[in-house]
Parts: C-alpha cells; structure tokens; sequence
C-alpha cells in the first residue's frame, strides 16, 4: 500500500534553498500511472530554475525534477499497458498524445505540453503521476539512474545528431560545449559513426574526458583565435555538422565558423541572445543551414534504452555522483558552480 505522504523538494522563489517538505502522494487520473521515483536527474534547466530564476514556473510552491525513472506504484482505473512494479522511464514532460506533433511522434513539440518542475510537480519526490502513453519501459539490465538520464541528458543530444542534424555514418563533426550534453554528444557520434570529431571547449578537464570518450581532436576557443581555421588545418575541409550545446551568440558564431561548404548547424542551447547569420553571399552561397533542436522525442529514450540494454551504448561514466533528496541543495550548488568533471548528477529521493 503507498503511503499517503511523501518528502519532496520544492520551490518557492529563485535564489533560495529548496525546501523539503512533506506534502500529499499524488493520486494518479484514470488515465495516468503512480510512479515510485528511484532517480531523478540533474541538468542546466534546473539552475535556470532554482538558481538564476531565468525560466519561469506556473505556480509555487512547486516540485522540480523532469529526469525520471523509477517503478509503477499505483494505476488509473483506465490503465491497461502497465502493471505494478513495472520499470518506466519518464518523458520530460506530460504531453497531451493526441495534437498533431504528437500523433507523429514528434513529442519534443507537443502543443499542450506539461514540463515537470515546470507546469506541474515533477519527479525531486519520492513519488510523481504521469499519463500513461508518456511512460518508456526500461529493460531489466538498465539501471534506473542510468534510465533516467538517459531520458533528457543523453536523449537530447541524440535527437539532435539524429533527428535534427541526420549524422550519416563516415561525416565529420564538431560539438561546441562539453559539458552534459556534449559528453553524451561526442560518446554517440563515435557510435553512430561519425568519422572524425572535434571538441570545442574552454574548460581543460572538459577537453581531456572528450578525447577519452572518442574525440579525435579538441580545441580550446580561447586559445586558438580562428577555431574554424585550426580545424581545416586538420582535416583539409571544414565539418559536415556542427552542434552548439552552450546557448550563446559567440558559441552559435564558432559552430558556423567549422562548417564546411553544405554544412549543417544544429542549435541546442537555449538563451536569450541573438547570435548573427554570416554575410548571406557566404550564408546562401555554401548553402549552409541552422537547425533548431528542442529536447527529444519518446522514441528516443526508446531506443537508446535499447541500445544500452544490447550493450552497443556505454553510460557507466555518465553518472557522476548520487545523493538523498536531503542532500538536493548541495547537489544544485555543485552543478550551478560549473564544475567541469560532472557529467550528471543523480538525486535517489527513497535514500
């Protein structure tokens, strides 16, 4: 029997420490799943919350965590595809399955999407409710921390290479900030065959684990002045396709600078600058094209849990560090200072 009560870290005003309180275990709609939260991941989105107070929520006080997995708790009367104790994986947010981007599998752009710790409680509990269709089963050989980072940290940046930038195996690519998402980035361009990559990031440790992790060459911006000169220097020709991870202006400028001519760039940091197109002789001459990227779809934490079930896709070092709800400022507080050794940190709320 679920118990009636349930810690949770939830957030009142930016800036301030979040606070764990008991409140009510929610009770799942006839079409919606109790889901018992063994991990939740952490990620920039919620810094932008919590910390820098950029993003706004709907309503406080409210429970942030949208990088969830865990096991069914609980079933609305109308629920058949689930049972109890089931492993799922949650989808960032409760999307409503029946708009036009989700009847084509395009859940990223659902129309009436609700984001966790967003728009509604999210999953820094030791329970949350999510509609049914959102759920992704997770093979008995993924562990739930690893499924749940897989559901933002690693699914966004393979929605990018794949859906978005449509990486053909023996392409040239350059990733721009890496950090959570580009370390995954740079871990499944290897796999998916990308034949030569660049690392570009101001961070020495960052540089170091891209190399470790399948970068054939990393370039630190500061340092070299014309990063797209020093890459032709290598390879003869600019990039196939560029991916910027950072979300600013000058970071969007140094994707385009890599791509040679035809080149795609794919944007998938979000903020609030307004990076600039080259001139258009160059721009349109080169036919060079940027994409936007928005989070991912339900099929891809499908198939990357797959992948990693088949053993075709390594995460053991994507985890880098789990703590108790108890601990969660702590956690936001090491993430928000930017330490470059973190991949992803885990917050495990039934610790």
């Amino acid at each position: 029997m679920t118990a009636k009560e349930m810690k949770a870290a939830r957030l009142y005003r930016a800036g301030e420490p979040l606070a764990i309180e008991s409140i009510p275990v929610p009770v799942p709609d006839v079409d919606e799943v109790l889901v018992e939260v063994a991990a939740c991941g952490l990620c920039g989105t919620d810094i932008h919350l919590a910390v820098d107070g950029d993003i706004p929520v709907s309503r406080s006080p409210i429970t942030l965590g949208h990088e969830a997995a865990g096991t069914v708790a609980a079933l609305g009367e109308a629920v058949t595809d689930y049972a109890m104790g089931d492993r799922v994986a949650l989808f960032p947010s409760a999307t409503c399955g029946h708009c036009r981007f989700c009847l084509a599998g395009r859940e990223s752009l659902c129309e009436k999407a609700q984001v966790y710790g967003m728009s509604r409680d999210g999953s820094l509990a030791q329970f949350v409710v999510a509609p049914a269709w959102t759920l992704v089963p997770v093979p008995e050989t993924v562990s739930l921390d690893i499924a749940a980072v897989v559901t933002d940290g690693v699914a966004t940046p393979f929605h990018a290479l794949r859906s978005r930038g449509a990486l053909k195996a023996g392409e040239t690519v350059a990733i721009v900030g890496c950090g959570g998402l580009g370390t995954h980035a740079i871990m499944l361009a290897r796999m998916m065959g990308a034949g030569f990559i660049v690392a570009i990031d101001v961070h020495d440790e960052a540089r170091k684990r891209a190399l470790e992790l399948g970068a054939d060459l990393a370039i630190d911006p500061m340092a070299e002045a014309k990063v797209g000169r020093t890459i032709r220097q290598h390879l003869g020709l600019g990039v196939d396709l560029a991916l910027e991870f950072v979300g600013r202006a000058d970071t969007v400028q140094t994707a385009l600078s890599t791509l040679d001519t035809g080149g795609r760039c794919v944007v998938v940091g979000v903020g609030t600058e307004k990076p600039e197109l080259p001139s258009l002789l160059s721009f349109v001459g080169r036919e060079h094209s940027v994409i936007g990227s928005f989070g991912m779809d339900k099929r891809d934490i499908a198939d990357l849990l797959a992948l990693i079930a088949r053993g075709r896709l390594d995460l053991g070092q994507s985890v880098s560090a789990r703590y108790p709800l108890l601990e969660i400022n702590e956690a936001l507080g090491r993430l928000a200072s930017k330490e470059t050794g973190l991949v992803r940190l885990v917050i495990e709320p039934g610790r």
